[in-house]
């Protein structure tokens, strides 16, 4: 079992930072320039692939879908090459663009393309993000996939709900929860979620 990780495309001085055996690539480091050997986490960027990929309707300048640098496409390659796990909004867009199946909302690791990897969908908010947060996990080169704590997490707002409806005092008072995040609690993994990343990325082949 390996004792390094590779953490790929994460905060600088986030939640990966400090921790032994953990490699933290933030962007300055540009992780697109990995080259092994440890398995990795990945989190590459998701603001091309999402519901947003364009910009939005309010952006002065429009992108295109993907448009992120090759940051997913060198992600998927390091995960696939060295063992490990990425992680992405559901309904990313990337799943279909790389030629990789849609997990079930319902949870479950399915088959996820012809390279040995596998797929499957999980709340953050199960473990300990304050929104629900539904997230795909593609995994590689892993000995022993999980079981994790599959479907949806009750009483955790989606955050396409704080977008819409974050000012809204009566859903706010519906839901129970505050839901005014900023951009990085958003998108800060919970220690217990990282924890399980890491977990996963060891148990790949060294």
């Amino acid at each position: 079992m390996p004792d390094t990780v590779a953490a790929l495309y994460v905060l600088d001085g986030g939640p990966y930072f400090g921790i032994d055996g953990v490699d933290p690539w933030p962007e300055s480091r540009d992780a697109r320039l990995y080259a092994g050997p440890w398995p990795v986490v990945a989190h590459p960027p998701c603001e091309r692939w999402g519901n947003y990929w364009n910009g939005g309707p309010s952006a002065k300048v429009k992108r295109k879908l993907g448009d992120d640098g090759g940051c997913f496409a060198a992600a998927l390659h390091a995960v696939r090459t060295y063992g490990g796990v990425l992680e992405h909004p559901a309904n990313s867009r990337a799943w279909q663009w790389f030629g990789m199946n849609r997990p079930p909302i319902t949870g479950g690791w399915v088959n996820a393309d012809f390279e040995g990897g596998w797929t499957c969908c999980v709340a953050q908010g199960s473990y300990g993000h304050r929104a629900e947060k539904m997230t795909w996990l593609y995994a590689n080169g892993v000995v022993d996939l999980p079981a994790l704590r599959w479907g949806r997490t009750p009483g955790r707002c989606a955050l396409d709900d704080e977008y819409a409806r974050g000012r809204d005092p009566a859903y706010v008072a519906k839901v129970g929860i505050i839901q005014r995040m900023s951009k990085r609690q958003r998108a800060e993994s919970p220690t217990e979620f990282r924890d399980l990343l890491l977990s996963i990325a060891r148990s790949a082949h060294a």
